[in-house]
């Protein structure tokens, strides 16, 4: 197999990475070699990768330093109303090449490593994916804080710094089997720590009630250990803060009750403390309700509002800094948004803060509290749906529990206003859910906490409001809360930088640079829609970007496959909802097809399937071995030859999707209409030139709308059939099976042990959950989905035909940037207008930095 071209020659053409000035590589390889040797200690006879990896962070991190600081002294000298995004998922991926695109210097960086002898690509390969989150909602996050510091918004993130992230899944005999994620072994060039912010976070004890108030005592201290990291915004000097914070034991933990002979057990005591910010929860759309995770959720938010309102109350008018004291003032200075229910704590936290310390009245509290907070809701599966035991918050928060109680007694009473007589309403918008186990329903608690409540996606909002067992009660009792907020990507990590070939094409060739910026300026594109020289560029580009990752996937997974083959992903977390199953149907038939038919001519496949189960969830470890079985058959059937192709991705994450996504000629965005909030892998196979099979589900409806309905692959029931499915006589999977003969052959074959020979048994447990537990309905949309892949296999024999629609695909991408995201949440949720002016830049020199610090410069903080 023939190398695709390098990396480096493409990219030190492409303005939209930076320039290449002779100077600036000089600076920067004597900065690379000044940190080689001071900062590192090492000189080019005993370095390796991982150090020439440092020198070249902290190369890169010297001229993000004086932007950060000059951000955080100019929003204290502004003082804007700031927004906090809170989230227990941040996942980052890595930071090296991201830096570099948003500072404009990835290619006077290359430039200087390839003069140095190295390679840049074996040195951004050292980097640890920063996982901190499980999949789509953690990555959201990220997205969004790109966005937030490229639109100049004073905003700041809001974490645990999880000291194992999600973890590495390895693929052994066909299994996912569960590695931890020891992501900080090396360090992290990226974060500084903050001792002088920490802050005491309360756990267990009681409550006191008299006349001056509630106290809560006879608590437990964690201390919580703020970490920065800069966010860099796309070439405006901005440069934001995402603060994640650690778990420390106080050094006096447990030594006040240690007797002879208890020092060395009470010092070992100090872990359970520290075991907050361990490890990342691996769940996504499913609720696990342990001790351990309601006291991570508490932590961020308890040390994020101690954090919050110091900063609030440190004020500047002219020269003069003085302590801000009307909290009349904090909805109009802060901004708090909660990314899902998991920092719901914020909304009793935040009343106790303003109750219990600030000696507030309740009402104007409230007032302030709801003003102050909005909230995200990510699903509609009540699986997913946050409830906690009323016995655990009392044990483990007791004061946040009265609160509570005190918050649902008033609603209530609010809610038996407007609709007297009427308990059946009352019982299922309490925030307390009766029964056995009495739990508090967080969603709840976050709708009547916040003064704006938003979806995903369009039809996501619609189906929130529309449904019982989720908000529609809560919507018909305050219909202006409830908006949309349709999800985005950031173009700079998603185009920009992982597809360097289609960003040139689209910059220098056809519409210049400032797509990256705007992405609706991709609509120029429609111009070229029949321009024979653009469909080759566009056609030859993707060519390019499969052959570099046909390679990579010979180096790391031991395979070949056919680079001239429709390289068909689905990637994403294997969950039931998002069908792989229904992939696997499709597999199946075609390799019954091929093997009928072999003299047919088909058009050439490789499917390739990506995700992590949560170690807990069996089904979803089985679709992964069924996969992967099918796999084993399929790829060593001589019939079938390279015409099909099945592999299972192991490990997915932020780096391999970087790669495997610019490759994609097919998106698999299969789940059931009504399951996905939004999606948005969805959006970065679009705006990469993949065309989209899918269901009319997420973020698949609008896209369809921008990019032409005709330009995707759609298929399956719509949301109004599922539901007159489940109205009517109900989905019935065995009618399916008995009436399509292709469906029989494949459901067959994985019952009969056709793809696990040596345990004919093994995937009993699927095909049972398939014909007789099936809630996402796989067989009633199977025949529509082949249908819909035999006309992706005809038109993929059409190469300009297919590009043209690639075309239409990546020009209706504008809308589903992170930037149209947050300029929304910005002026309809948080009342702040973004800018995309520059702040002066500051001169990187650390001479200058230092004397301006020692003269000027406020705490870094503030």
């Amino acid at each position: 197999m023939s190398k695709p071209l390098s990396d480096h020659d493409r990219k030190k053409q492409i303005s939209v990475r930076g320039l290449a000035g002779p100077e600036n590589v000089a600076e920067l390889k004597v900065a690379f070699n000044r940190h080689l040797h001071f900062t590192l200690v090492k000189d080019r006879n005993v370095a390796t990768k991982r150090d020439y990896y440092f020198a070249l962070a902290n190369t890169v991190r010297d001229h993000l330093v004086g932007r950060w600081i000059r951000t955080q002294q100019y929003y204290y000298e502004k003082d804007p109303k700031r927004v906090y995004y809170i989230s227990l998922e941040f996942y980052m991926g890595r930071t090296l090449q991201n830096t570099m695109v948003n500072l404009a210097l990835e290619n006077a960086c290359d430039e200087a490593i390839y003069q140095l002898g190295l390679d840049m690509e074996e040195l951004e390969d050292m980097e640890e994916d920063a996982g901190l989150g499980n999949g789509g909602l953690g990555r959201l996050a990220a997205c969004f804080l790109d966005s937030m510091a490229s639109l100049g918004l004073a905003a700041y993130g809001y974490g645990i710094r999880y000291e194992f992230g999600i973890f590495n899944q390895k693929i052994v005999n066909g299994w996912q089997v569960e590695e931890a994620d020891d992501w900080l072994r090396y360090g992290n060039p990226w974060e500084k720590a903050r001792p002088e912010y920490m802050r005491p976070v309360k756990f267990y004890g009681r409550t006191e009630h008299s006349p001056s108030g509630v106290k809560w005592v006879d608590a437990q201290v964690v201390l919580a250990l703020p970490y920065d990291t800069p966010i860099p915004g796309y070439r405006n000097n901005i440069v934001n803060t995402m603060r994640l914070w650690s778990a420390k034991a106080p050094c006096d933990f447990n030594l006040k009750d240690f007797n002879v002979g208890g020092y060395i057990q009470a010092v070992l005591d100090r872990n359970l403390c520290e075991n907050i910010s361990r490890v990342l929860y691996p769940n996504d759309n499913f609720f696990e309700g342990k001790e351990l995770r309601l006291k991570q959720e508490y932590f961020v938010v308890a040390a994020t509002l101690q954090d919050i309102i110091r900063r609030f109350k440190v004020s500047k008018f002219g020269s003069r800094e003085i302590a801000r004291t009307d909290f009349n003032e904090l909805p109009n200075k802060v901004a708090i948004q909660l990314n899902d229910t998991h920092p719901a704590m914020a909304i009793p936290e935040l009343m106790r803060v303003l109750v219990d310390e600030e000696k507030l009245d309740w009402d104007v509290a409230w007032n302030i509290c709801t003003r102050t907070c909005a909230y995200t809701n990510h699903t509609v599966l009540p699986e997913a749906l946050e409830r906690w035991p009323i016995d655990l918050f009392h044990h483990l928060l007791p004061r946040h529990l009265e609160i509570i109680f005190e918050i649902n007694r008033r609603f209530l009473e609010f809610v038996a206003s407007k609709y007297p007589g009427d308990s059946d309403r009352l019982a299922r918008m309490s925030l307390i859910e009766e029964g056995p186990c009495k739990k508090v329903n967080m969603a709840h608690l976050c709708i009547v906490g916040s003064h704006a409540v938003n979806g995903v996606a369009r039809i996501h909002s619609e189906i929130l409001i529309a449904t019982l067992y989720v908000f529609k009660d809560f919507y018909e009792l305050e219909p202006h809360k409830f908006q949309n907020k349709t999800n985005g990507i950031t173009p700079r990590r998603w185009l920009v930088m992982c597809n360097p070939g289609l960003a040139e094409v689209i910059a220098e060739v056809r519409i210049g640079e400032d797509f990256v910026r705007d992405l609706d300026q991709l609509k120029k594109l429609l111009k070229f829609i029949n321009d024979d020289a653009f469909i080759r560029d566009i056609a030859k580009i993707k060519q390019e970007n499969k052959l570099k990752f046909a390679v990579h996937l010979e180096e790391h997974y031991k395979v070949k496959i056919n680079p001239q083959s429709m390289f068909d992903f689905q990637v994403k977390r294997i969950h039931e909802y998002k069908r792989q199953l229904l992939n696997c149907l499709h597999m199946i038939t075609y390799y019954n097809r091929i093997k009928k038919e072999p003299n047919k001519h088909w058009t050439p496949r490789t499917i390739m399937v990506g995700g992590k189960a949560a170690p807990g969830y069996h089904t979803a470890k089985m679709i992964i071995r069924l996969i992967t079985a099918i796999g084993e058959v399929v790829n060593n059937d001589p019939v079938i030859g390279d015409r099909l192709k099945v592999l299972f991705l192991e490990n997915y994450r932020v780096t391999l999707a970087e790669k495997a996504i610019p490759s994609a000629d097919l998106s698999e965005q299969i789940s059931t209409a009504g399951t996905e909030a939004s999606g948005t892998g969805n959006m970065k196979f679009m705006l990469n030139g993949a065309l989209t099979i899918g269901t009319m589900d997420g973020a698949n409806v609008e896209m369809a709308e921008e990019a032409g309905e005709e330009n995707l692959f759609i298929f399956g029931m719509r949301v109004e059939d599922v539901d007159a499915m489940d109205a009517g006589k109900g989905y019935h999977a065995t009618e399916y099976y008995n009436r399509i003969p292709e469906l029989k052959q494949a459901m067959d074959q994985i019952a009969g042990g056709f793809f696990s020979p040596k345990q004919p048994d093994l995937f009993k447990e699927l095909v049972d959950l398939l014909m007789h537990h099936d809630r996402f309905k796989v067989f009633a949309d199977y025949e529509s989905y082949i249908k819909c892949q035999e006309k992706v296999n005809e038109l993929y024999k059409k190469p300009k035909e297919w590009t043209k629609k690639v075309i239409h695909n990546i020009a209706g991408c504008g809308k589903f940037s992170s930037d149209r995201t947050i300029s929304q949440y910005a002026r309809e949720i948080w009342g702040v207008e973004p800018s995309l002016e520059k702040i002066p830049a500051p001169d990187d020199r650390c001479s200058f930095i230092a004397t301006h610090i020692e003269l000027t410069a406020p705490a870094h903080d503030k």
